[in-house]
């Protein structure tokens, strides 16, 4: 007896460690062509703030390795549903999964070491979501804004005026084709902040950058110089000019505001999406307590100020005979003069308490959405496990079709559940939990029908289901 249970220990390890390795390299691929994908979305969203600002390749390589972290959440479980299909599709294709279901394994029991799998990966990608992508949101934040606030590369076109260089405006009438020689030269210098009182012209010249590139190197020949002495505005027409005469004269444009510099992290910090869930309920609760104050702050002031007959009174200049002493007019001048007030107090103030609720919207809608990522994940493995069992077909091909469109539906019912939750058309709790709640269900269902062997996707089977339908209606 020992020696049968032995070997069949040893057999079901054999299956387990068999499937295994079957679904480990489908998400392997499709996690990576999943990544790929959504960092070329990324790419292309914001190649206009990366080309031409002459970054170095360390930049750009570790914007895109913090880039490609951030899109974990959505690879991951598109990955897993892909693979999941691939893989028992893949075993229903080559009836591996008949001869098993043949020697008494439920569909439950084959997909045992995989629902083992997806736990761990679930449990992961929660510890993921709570403790490193915070911090990788932080330095991926804080990157991207000096990467998109980062001047251009220097690049002085030809008869057109060019202001990138702060304190200068610039126009060179012919830039030669070694772009260093130039002619026909205007440069007007604001560094005193006084206007155009110094202009330079001259005929040619040659530019360069200097050896540590903090200067731009301007050798200006055959031209002059004017300066308008007076730095009082009101002798703006009388003012004395200087004008100096040279043959060559040699200036040094200042470039260090092209220089890449990096803003301090900790101004990025306190938004929801650098925090863990500790610190987004401790911020939330915080806002709420606020929030409450202000409002309770706002009602005493609004009853006091403008809606009291103190208010309308005290504005009187004899208030204890306003009503035979004032004319009737000046009175509904002054209640309208009130109402406006009021009105503008209060639209400023709602203007004020819906960008806090939203605010804290946010915030708890990060906090849930740290537990529904790996919730999905699993619920999703549920879903293309029955699914490629029911297709039988593995590859690239029906797997890919029918994973892409249970995706969309699950990223719009995501995106659909956090628009209503963050416009308070419902609660979070449940913006949130939606998708998870009407997928989770249909899960169900299909491990159901794939345990029963349906054809639910043999569309003879409705054919003739059509058929028998059509029998049963027709007369006579």
């Amino acid at each position: 007896m020992l020696a049968i249970v032995d070997y069949l220990y040893n057999v079901m390890k054999i299956l387990y460690r068999f499937i295994l390795k079957s679904f480990a390299g489908p998400l392997v691929l499709t996690f990576i062509i999943a990544l790929f994908v959504l960092m070329m979305q990324f790419l292309w969203k914001y190649i206009d703030d990366l080309v031409g600002k002459g970054l170095s390749w360390y930049l750009i390589v570790k914007m895109m390795g913090l880039a490609t972290i951030t899109l974990i959440p959505m690879a991951l479980p598109l990955a897993i549903l892909l693979a999941s299909i691939m893989t028992f599709g893949n075993l229903a294709e080559n009836h591996e999964l008949v001869a098993l279901k043949a020697a008494g394994l439920s569909l439950p029991r084959i997909m045992s070491s995989l629902i083992v799998l997806n736990i761990v990966i679930s449990i992961a990608a929660f510890f993921f979501s709570n403790n490193m992508l915070p911090y990788v949101n932080l330095k991926m934040g804080s990157l991207l804004y000096d990467i998109r606030t980062a001047k251009p590369a220097l690049n002085i076109p030809q008869d057109v005026f060019y202001n990138g260089i702060d304190g200068y405006s610039i126009r060179f009438g012919v830039k030669k084709p070694d772009q260093e020689s130039i002619e026909n030269i205007m440069i007007y210098d604001h560094t005193a902040n006084q206007g155009n009182v110094k202009v330079y012209l001259a005929k040619r010249g040659r530019m360069k950058m200097s050896s540590d590139k903090h200067y731009l190197v301007l050798n200006l020949y055959d031209g002059n110089g004017y300066t308008e002495m007076s730095d009082n505005p009101q002798q703006r027409f009388s003012r004395p000019l200087l004008c100096d005469n040279f043959k060559s004269q040699t200036l040094y444009l200042d470039l260090s505001s092209f220089k890449f510099s990096r803003t301090n992290e900790d101004l990025f910090k306190y938004n929801y999406e650098m925090m863990n869930m500790h610190q987004l309920r401790t911020s939330a609760d915080s806002l709420d307590r606020l929030l409450n104050k202000n409002k309770k702050n706002f009602y005493t002031t609004l009853n006091t100020d403008y809606l009291g007959p103190a208010r309308f009174t005290n504005r009187m200049q004899q208030p204890s005979k306003y009503a035979p002493g004032m004319n009737r007019i000046s009175v509904l001048d002054l209640a309208s003069e009130l109402a406006r007030n009021a009105k503008t107090v209060i639209s400023t103030a709602d203007d004020e308490f819906k960008e806090m609720q939203d605010s804290i919207a946010r915030r708890e809608i990060e906090w849930q959405r740290k537990i529904t990522f790996s919730v999905a994940c699993f619920i999703l493995f549920f879903i293309g496990a029955p699914l490629g069992a029911i297709i039988k077909k593995g590859g690239l091909g029906m797997p890919v079709v029918v994973s892409t469109l249970f995706f969309i539906l699950f990223y719009i019912l995501s995106i659909t559940g956090e628009k209503f939750a963050r416009e308070q058309v419902t609660s979070v709790i449940i913006g949130m939990w939606a998708p998870s709640v009407i997928l989770f269900p249909i899960g169900i269902f299909l491990t159901y029908k794939a345990s029963m062997d349906s054809a639910l996707f043999n569309p003879e089977w409705y054919m003739n289901f059509v058929r028998r339908v059509g029998k049963l209606i027709r007369p006579g």
